[in-house]
């Protein structure tokens, strides 16, 4: 008893240590922003063991979560905020929308660690389930670990049939990842800091014309266009 009772003390003294330096990032959606746009860079550099290009080339919308928090002692726990993006009608991607990713795990695990998590939208139905309220993936949407490198012909029927491919590096190493569990919805408080407006829909942000927003996110929706080329209509 004593001994379970110290594991879980031990535990709650790990996310005391993580809670301030995530709530900093959290608070700090311009960062964000522009993390986002160095861990796209940074994970593409390596055509072999990045997301393949027919997937970004093809995909309706990606989330990029940067420094997830991932602890636990035999139950874990994750959490992270990050941005989703969209492509209009025209193949451009939209302004980013500010996310928060949360999540928990069951099975022998101890320690934290910091992840980057990209989230690849196959169908615009996902997105919208995002935008109407707390999206659950693997039950509100199907989601896989999704394929690396420059081709996807090993790929399985279940990675091709899923609404959702999740990748996550750490410490360089990059790979599908399974994100199932988790709940991942749209941020109001960081948005209206972002924009500079007391309230700003998601659909004023990922779907909505003229809305001002900072430089970070022009060079964002430049680095998502590096890598994903509009798909043919």
């Amino acid at each position: 008893m004593q001994q379970k009772f110290a594991c879980w003390v031990s535990l709650a003294v790990l996310f005391l240590c993580l809670g301030p330096a995530s709530s900093a990032l959290a608070d700090n959606p311009e960062e964000k922003v522009k993390q986002a746009g160095t861990v796209m860079e940074q994970i593409m550099a390596i055509p072999e063991s990045a997301i393949p290009s027919n997937l970004l080339n093809n995909a309706h919308g990606i989330a990029i979560i940067p420094g997830v928090i991932k602890a636990g002692f035999v139950l874990g726990d994750r959490y992270g905020t990050g941005v989703v993006l969209v492509r209009n009608a025209a193949g451009n991607w939209s302004n980013p929308c500010m996310v928060s990713l949360v999540g928990g795990s069951v099975g022998w695990q101890i320690g934290a660690q910091s992840t980057d998590v990209i989230l690849v939208f196959k169908s615009a139905r996902s997105v919208e389930g995002l935008i109407k309220g707390k999206f659950t993936l693997g039950i509100d949407a199907a989601v896989a670990a999704g394929p690396v490198g420059r081709r996807v012909e090993g790929a399985t029927d279940i990675t091709l049939k899923a609404e959702i491919l999740s990748y996550s590096r750490s410490r360089g190493f990059f790979a599908g990842v399974s994100l199932e569990g988790s709940a991942l919805q749209i941020d109001d408080k960081a948005n209206a800091g972002y924009y500079q407006q007391p309230y700003v829909r998601a659909n004023d942000v990922l779907y909505g014309p003229g809305l001002a927003a900072p430089p970070s996110a022009s060079r964002l929706r430049e680095i998502l266009a590096i890598y994903s080329v509009p798909p043919a209509r």
